[in-house]
């Protein structure tokens, strides 16, 4: 057990000497006294193993099981046992990048199995192993873009969730591109606005579907106006809700990105996820990341190994396509769980479920004279409503209950100061939406 102990008393003599100084205070003598702790952290004195399982025991008290009825790019699907039992798995559980095929084949067998799953679910050519989140995946397409094309211009739906924008705008500042956001008519992308904006100089297109809103957007004639000037259209999605919706190939993207969370993984505190990154194929050697690839070794058995590594650890940094230096690997492994035994048939009945109860809500919501739809657009598992009612007010009296949800937008934009998200997954039971209803009733 010993060795788990670092810094004994002997170790510090030991290292001190080598470094012919006399104490720790010496050793530190160069940083400022003012960052220095002023006083011990207030911690307990060891316990013994029962102790600290029976602390912890008191302290799992005070969590606060919620009924979850928010969205926003993280959504609480249900996560299937068999889940947490493969990924726990000791040959799984590693967020290690495989370095070395020779020992990493089972890695690499299920990232090229994700690979293809995120092909057939987007209906594009080529994935890549994965991105660290939605976010960072669709800033990234925005690189690829501008890498394309040659030019230095991106144009924003500002129908995306605020979140993504940010990113993306902090990714184009220090690459020296530019932005510029298309406005929203009834809540979707206006198509006049990108018929005003669109010219030669512009890259891409950056859109979102289902919406920031909740909103299932139409982009019919959105490719063949970009196309036609030789911009790239890049399609940002829940990856569910790709299970009903048209995919980004059959609306005409080039490139299509998002978050998986829905697919498996916990909302935890906000992360991990992983994002996603497809194409076509002639765009293969633009992708950022890796590829999970096969080839046969000398004796004729498949080998996976990692391909088209145009990174920055392997070419000169101002070449790289992009200077990601990892993929979320155990994250990957997630999705390719829960989309193996979900299947095709599987993923459908989960937004079937999701429609059914969000809609049920929505229109008993509706049916108060507290809440109003700004919008009227179709919408799949989320949707955004106007209330006068004071938001915080909402919040409070649903906590009451135990349930979360919905948000309010007004954080965001004085647009959205009397605007409410709500977000309903397979998961949320009659008895609960009515609970919440309930509550929503009794508020003045």
């Amino acid at each position: 057990m010993f060795k788990y102990f670092p810094h004994t008393k002997s170790d510090i003599e030991l290292m001190l000497k080598e470094m012919n100084i006399s104490s720790i205070d010496e050793l530190f003598s160069t940083v400022p006294k003012d960052v220095f702790l002023k006083k011990e952290y207030n911690l307990k004195s060891s316990m013994s193993e029962q102790e600290v399982r029976n602390y912890f025991k008191e302290l799992d008290k005070e969590n606060q099981e919620l009924v979850i009825f928010s969205g926003l790019g993280l959504y609480d699907h249900y996560q299937p046992a068999v889940i947490d039992a493969i990924t726990s798995r000791q040959e799984f559980l590693t967020s290690y990048t495989p370095y070395q095929p020779e020992v990493s084949q089972g890695t690499l067998q299920y990232i090229f199995e994700y690979q293809s799953m995120i092909q057939t679910i987007t209906g594009m050519d080529v994935s890549n192993a994965s991105m660290y989140d939605g976010t960072t995946s669709t800033a990234e397409a925005c690189f690829m873009a501008c890498n394309i094309t040659k030019r230095k211009k991106i144009l924003i739906s500002n129908t995306i969730n605020p979140n993504t924008i940010n990113v993306i705008k902090t990714y184009l500042k220090f690459k020296n591109y530019e932005f510029e956001f298309v406005s929203s008519k009834n809540g979707v992308l206006d198509k006049d606005d990108l018929k005003s904006k669109i010219n030669a100089n512009i890259a891409g297109l950056v859109v979102q579907n289902p919406n920031f809103f909740g909103l299932v957007e139409d982009y019919s004639g959105v490719s063949d106006l970009l196309h036609e000037l030789k911009s790239i259209f890049i399609q940002n999605s829940d990856i569910s809700a790709l299970g009903v919706l048209k995919t980004p190939f059959e609306n005409g993207a080039d490139i299509a990105c998002g978050d998986c969370q829905s697919l498996g993984i916990p909302i935890s505190f906000g992360g991990p996820t992983l994002g996603y990154l497809a194409t076509k194929k002639k765009y293969a050697r633009k992708i950022p990341g890796r590829i999970s690839g096969y080839t046969v070794d000398s004796s004729g058995k498949r080998a996976y190994v990692l391909t088209l590594q145009a990174r920055e650890q392997h070419i000169r940094r101002s070449k790289a396509v992009s200077n990601i230096c990892s993929n979320q690997s155990l994250m990957v492994l997630f999705v390719t769980v829960y989309l193996s035994i979900m299947g095709k048939r599987g993923l459908e009945e989960v937004n079937e479920l999701s429609y059914q109860n969000s809609h049920y809500l929505y229109e008993r919501l509706l049916a108060t004279n507290k809440f109003f739809d700004p919008f009227k657009q179709p919408f799949l598992k989320e949707f955004t409503l106007e209330t006068t009612l004071s938001h915080d007010l909402i919040a409070k009296a649903l906590l009451d209950k135990n349930i979360f949800g919905g948000f309010s937008l007004k954080q965001f934009s004085e647009e959205y100061e009397n605007l409410i998200n709500f977000a309903v997954t397979e998961k949320r039971t009659k008895a609960e939406i009515d609970t919440l209803i309930e509550v929503l009733e009794g508020l003045s």
